[in-house]
């Protein structure tokens, strides 16, 4: 242990950050956050803005599956309701951005809490399959109604704030980044209340979480309401940013991709959510612009282009095997050796 980090009182045992120089290290990233656009050409403005939202999804994911430890792969359909939410209030009603993503989250937080009820009777791979079953119901509703576009989907217009148009990526980066940070902001406090605690409860054992008074359904359908609003949320931005949505725009593909994201970064870890997103989303952009480095020509970059998928599948289980608690566990591990440094145990 540091010295000098002793916890006196139960609100400093609860501080979100204990040292000043956790407080100062905040203060630099959120100044690189402002700084970034202004620096960035619209290529990284457009992957900052897609980490973005992946980290948004994720943490909602990491609450549910990494914190109360329900497995869940309907993560994409709650962010098709999201997504589709949006569309159709801008399209019928042009009401303003940030009610539009509020009412999408409250909307996929419906659908979270419906699909979350046989919660109580079944878990693990039970509970995985009726979340799948989730997915293939959304895109089923999505691609054969007509007040939905059908398969042919629904285009929106810019959102738009303060009376600014947000059409390009260095504009909307104002509000998908901000509003990203606040909802970490949101997962990192809730960990510090009753509710966060009973939710890590009933990860820990479930049984025991109810003989202690913790009521289950509540507590479980109150995770899955959560995930789902992050979730919707994110499918919101998703279609701001985007402007176009179809329904073979949330596959299950999708939610394997944030489930691999909360295992690679680190469950039950809120830094890990928002490595494993940054992970999943850059490796993959990292490999593309490897292989156009390569001196191919012709038709045979279409045959090498499979290759970064072959490669971030091998990266995703080398690291579970040397590294099964994830990015936010290495980070740990770099932190506590500059805690002691140059010193040693």
């Amino acid at each position: 242990m540091r010295i000098g980090t002793a916890r006196e009182s139960y609100r400093a045992d609860e501080a979100l950050f204990d040292t000043n120089t956790q407080r100062a290290w905040l203060a630099v990233l959120l100044a690189a956050l402002a700084v970034f656009p202004f620096l960035a050409n619209d290529y990284w403005l457009y992957l900052a803005c897609l980490v973005a939202i992946h980290t948004a999804s994720a943490t909602g994911l990491n609450i549910l599956t990494g914190y109360t430890g329900l497995v869940s792969l309907g993560q994409a359909a709650f962010m098709g309701l999201g997504a589709y939410t949006v569309a159709i209030l801008e399209r019928d009603l042009g009401t303003p951005a940030l009610l539009n993503l509020a009412l999408a989250g409250t909307v996929a937080m419906a659908g979270g809490v419906v699909v979350g009820i046989p919660s109580l009777r079944v878990k693990g791979l039970y509970l995985a399959i009726v979340t799948i079953a989730a997915t293939f119901i959304t895109q089923f509703l999505f691609s054969n109604f007509d007040y939905t576009g059908g398969p042919g989907g629904l285009t929106i217009p810019p959102p738009t704030l303060i009376g600014q148009t947000l059409d390009t990526s260095f504009r909307i980066y104002w509000l998908i980044v901000p509003l990203t940070c606040l909802m970490v902001l949101g997962a990192a406090n809730l960990f510090r209340t009753r509710t966060g605690r009973a939710f890590i409860a009933i990860r820990d054992r479930d049984i025991s979480a109810e003989v202690l008074g913790i009521p289950l359904l509540r507590y479980k359908l109150m995770s899955f309401g959560l995930s789902s609003f992050y979730a919707g949320v994110a499918g919101g931005l998703w279609a701001y940013f985007f402007r176009v949505i179809t329904p073979e725009s949330f596959p299950l593909i999708l939610s394997i991709f944030f489930l691999a994201a909360i295992i690679v970064g680190g469950m039950g870890s809120i830094l890990g959510g928002i490595l494993g997103a940054l992970f999943m989303t850059m490796v993959p952009e990292i490999l593309r612009i490897a292989v156009t480095w390569l001196p191919i020509e012709g038709d045979t970059l279409r045959y090498v282009s499979p290759v970064r998928t072959i490669v971030f599948g091998a990266l995703i289980i080398f690291f579970l095997i040397f590294e099964p608690q994830g990015l936010a566990e290495i980070w740990r591990r770099v932190r506590r050796f500059f805690h002691l440094w140059p010193f040693r145990t």
